[in-house]
């Protein structure tokens, strides 16, 4: 398996396997906050095509956070696995909520800084991550997308589990996975340089492809 040296290098490598979309009408390229917006710069650079952030806040089990029971997106939109809700009593899915809202808002003032809502209207809408573990948030992500009325959803990170990629590939009409380790690790075990991106990163990047 090949450990990039940092995001922009495996944005490199993940627009070699989306130039597919080049010149493409209506495409926009989604950058998972916080550490997939750096390598989805440089997919929109290739591209040629306009970058925004997509917030999601996935909402947690409240003993176990990392199993979501739904998620929260920017205009309002949730979705919920009623599967999962159904464990939980109103009190707990009103304070999750609440708790992941209040989150969601902070980020989307911060990170769209007076841009106009997201609206992905008949878009084909091409959401980059720096990797899957889980698939929990890019699952939200992608829900959250169809949503906001994306007409067409294209997953695409540089390094996932075997796992996360068939859940996803069931949910987006096309996943890119520019690496599926057999034996996966963390996803910071396929990076030299897996630094926590700081707000400044993202709004720098936001502002260099404006």
């Amino acid at each position: 398996m090949t450990t990039y040296r940092d995001r922009e290098e495996a944005g490199r490598t993940l627009a070699d396997r989306l130039t597919a979309l080049i010149g493409e009408p209506d495409v926009i390229v989604l950058g998972l906050v916080r550490g997939g917006v750096p390598v989805a710069r440089v997919v929109a650079e290739r591209l040629g095509a306009p970058l925004d952030v997509l917030v999601v806040r996935k909402l947690g089990m409240p003993w176990a956070p990392e199993v979501a029971f739904g998620a929260l997106g920017p205009g309002g939109v949730q979705v919920l696995n009623d599967a999962v809700a159904g464990r939980l009593g109103a009190d707990d899915i009103a304070e999750v909520r609440r708790r992941e809202q209040a989150e969601l808002e902070r980020r989307e003032r911060l990170y769209r800084a007076g841009r106009p809502p997201l609206d992905l209207t008949g878009r084909t809408a091409v959401i980059v991550d720096d990797g899957l573990a889980t698939g929990a948030t890019a699952r939200a992500a992608v829900q959250v997308a169809r949503h906001l009325g994306a007409r067409r959803v294209v997953l695409a990170v540089p390094v996932g589990s075997q796992e996360a990629y068939e859940m996803l590939a069931a949910e987006a009409d096309q996943v890119i996975c520019a690496q599926r380790p057999p034996e996966f690790m963390a996803v910071s075990a396929y990076y030299e340089d897996f630094h926590e991106v700081p707000d400044e990163e993202v709004a720098e990047a936001l502002t260099a492809t404006a």
